[in-house]
């Protein structure tokens, strides 16, 4: 079963991923065309993406650990497309700060970034994630070779900037950051255990 189920070749599969993954986008367009948005729709809109880039970012960290459990390789390649839809989504997250926000001033854009810590961790978060989207073809794969493996494990640290820029944006009720805060343990934990117990076993 290396290209997946054969009853769901994974080209319907991605395709499939990437219009459920666009749904919150859709449904955030429909809300702004009838108004209902609530008193602050740029902050909904800001808020609602970001959540989903650290949704689609754990998703991401979670295919490696699933495919060894399930012992399912077809799910390989799903990495890459929930990669790029997180990446998507931060990009339209930073965009709607700068541009609706912001109003376009980038010398307050540089200003937020260098002095408030919770925007800090978002654009590292942002930085990270964008050589990972540059390289993230087959071409690069096969231009970087092992290089390639090592730069996109970035996609951690993109991860644990994306965790840090939630909890430190919220003041009030840490719970959701926390419990994504949580799962990215849990992700790294079992990232790290096999690589534990290889050096353990080595004399």
């Amino acid at each position: 079963m290396r290209g997946g189920p054969r009853w769901f070749p994974r080209s319907s599969g991605q395709a499939a991923l990437v219009a459920v993954a666009l749904l919150p986008l859709a449904w955030l367009g429909i809300s702004a065309l009838r108004g209902t948005l609530g008193a602050n729709p740029v902050e909904r809109l800001e808020h609602t993406t970001g959540q989903w880039t650290l949704r689609l970012l754990l998703a991401t960290l979670a295919i490696t650990p699933l495919r060894r459990a399930l012992g399912r390789p077809w799910l390989a390649p799903y990495r890459r497309t929930l990669g790029l839809l997180a990446f998507s989504y931060c990009t339209l997250h930073l965009g709607m700060y700068a541009l609706i926000d912001l109003f376009g001033a980038w010398d307050t854009l540089v200003e937020d970034v260098l002095e408030r810590p919770y925007i800090s961790a978002g654009f590292t978060g942002f930085l990270l994630l964008l050589p990972l989207a540059i390289t993230s073809t087959r071409a690069w794969l096969r231009r970087l070779g092992k290089r390639w493996v090592v730069l996109h494990r970035l996609v951690y640290a993109a991860a644990v900037a994306g965790c840090l820029h939630f909890l430190w944006l919220v003041k009030a009720d840490l719970f959701e950051p926390l419990v994504y805060s949580g799962i990215l343990a849990l992700l790294l934990g079992a990232r790290l255990w096999p690589l534990l117990k290889r050096a353990a076993a080595s004399p």
